[in-house]
């Protein structure tokens, strides 16, 4: 999408300006090798140089856009480094002000004054120029996409991605988007979107997408004023009698249609993030309670709001322990129960040797043994934390930080290759109970204290 993107933002910027590079962009190497990075050092400092206010700032910024916008992906990563190593805080005017501000006779508030100025450097004074030209919100999304990929190679750019990060949160305000229901007569582009879009369960034909948008299915898409015609999230919503227990039945085409009158629950089965520059930004709170609020508005006979989710870095995080901290998990009777499948099958006694099988799931014997073990291995991944506190499941992230409390767990609840290959095919339903949403999200964002259902408990 980001090519089209580009098409678009030089385009409209052509009709503002003409070519301002003229033909120099095919004489630009694409890499930006050959000391074509001269070319983009003189467009920068040419920016900061400009003269005659903003109107001169905006078209030598529209250059640098068309400069980035010719750029192969080495070209670009050259382009964003030069930005964030030569164009950053000036530091050393930085301590000059900070031993002024400490002087004596010291003039605060102009100290203050230039120290906020100093505090935003030119390559972020750079894409601030951007909001104000057609398309050019877009084209930093997509720009910050880029740049999140780069900084997996180079770590150094990770303090322009903050601060871009933080640009585009302010300027991604909640209460500025839009939410449009989709269904099947929506336009095909933005049809097109949410089947190109859609990260959690693949669809796999426009007949997958017409069941996804059938009487008893719910879809909205998030917009921002200034994307009108780009959505920034697509949450999938199937009404149902019961809190969902497996993907596949949800999806499946033959299923009988639920009627919506008589549906008592709304399950959440699909969020997906349909601009990678948007990563770490969050709306989570602001769109479920929006889908929610809309739901209980059409169908008043909806009382339980609950998602069907994946569970994405279990199998990860069970395959990074050692064979000690895994027995010591498990506990004496699971390595008991273990041993014994292993002596009857004539095969190791070791958990991840059974789940390399795949025949494992299709296997009541094995499976008996391995569900107990697996659950209990869940609810202790589930109480693992990064660093800084928080859960290492994004998913368990998003929804305990919006107020959900953790409700069941759902064996082989995806059996699909995905599934199986991320958590071994368990599925986690988040339950968001309307009276409890704002204090299971104060106890959570307080305390870090993550809600529990009792089912979920026993798994101990």
């Amino acid at each position: 999408m980001f090519k089209y993107s580009l098409k678009n933002l030089g385009r409209s910027w052509s009709n503002l300006t003409g070519s301002l590079l003229g033909d120099r962009h095919s004489r630009v190497d694409l890499d930006l090798a050959n000391g074509d990075e001269e070319i983009l050092r003189r467009h920068l400092d040419n920016w900061i140089g400009a003269r005659g206010g903003e109107v001169s700032a905006r078209s030598h910024a529209m250059q640098i856009g068309e400069l980035y916008q010719h750029l192969s992906q080495t070209g670009r990563r050259r382009f964003l480094e030069i930005l964030a190593n030569e164009y950053g805080l000036d530091r050393a005017a930085m301590r000059k002000q900070c031993h002024a501000y400490l002087a004596s006779d010291a003039d605060y508030s102009s100290v203050e004054a230039a120290m906020r100025d100093l505090l935003e450097p030119p390559r972020l004074k750079l894409l601030s120029q951007f909001s104000a030209l057609p398309n050019g919100i877009k084209f930093l999304v997509d720009l910050r996409r880029d740049l999140l990929g780069f900084c997996r190679e180079n770590s150094d750019l990770k303090p322009f991605d903050r601060e871009l990060r933080h640009l585009l949160a302010n300027w991604f305000d909640v209460g500025l988007l839009k939410m449009r229901q989709v269904d099947w007569q929506s336009p095909a582009a933005l049809l097109e979107k949410l089947v190109e879009y859609e990260a959690v369960h693949e669809i796999n034909s426009w007949q997958d997408l017409r069941h996804r948008l059938h009487l008893d299915r719910r879809c909205y898409a998030f917009f921002h004023p200034n994307m009108p015609g780009e959505p920034l999230i697509f949450v999938e919503v199937a009404l149902t009698n019961g809190i969902a227990e497996s993907v596949q039945t949800l999806l499946d085409e033959s299923t009988p249609d639920v009627d919506p009158e008589k549906a008592d629950t709304a399950i959440f089965y699909s969020i997906s993030n349909a601009q990678q520059g948007l990563k770490g930004i969050s709306f989570g709170n602001f769109l479920i309670k929006r889908v929610v609020a809309s739901l209980k508005a059409e169908l008043p006979n909806i009382k339980t709001f609950a998602t069907l989710s994946p569970i994405p870095g279990f199998r990860r995080w069970l395959n990074s322990l050692d064979e000690e901290e895994r027995v010591r998990l498990i506990d004496a009777d699971g390595m008991l129960e273990l041993a014994q499948l292993s002596i009857n099958r004539s095969a190791e006694p070791d958990l991840l040797n059974f789940l390399e099988q795949n025949e494992w799931a299709h296997d009541d014997n094995v499976s008996t043994v391995l569900k107990p073990i697996l659950e209990k291995l869940l609810y202790h991944y589930f109480h693992t934390t990064r660093d800084d506190g928080q859960p290492i499941d994004p998913v368990e992230r998003f929804h305990l930080g919006n107020g959900a409390r953790i409700e069941r767990v759902n064996w082989l609840g995806d059996v699909s290759g995905k599934g199986m290959e991320q958590s071994f095919g368990l599925m986690v339903n988040y339950l968001y109970p309307i009276k409890d949403i704002e204090k299971n999200h104060e106890f959570y964002a307080t305390q870090g204290k993550i809600i529990l259902s009792s089912a979920i408990k026993s798994l101990k």
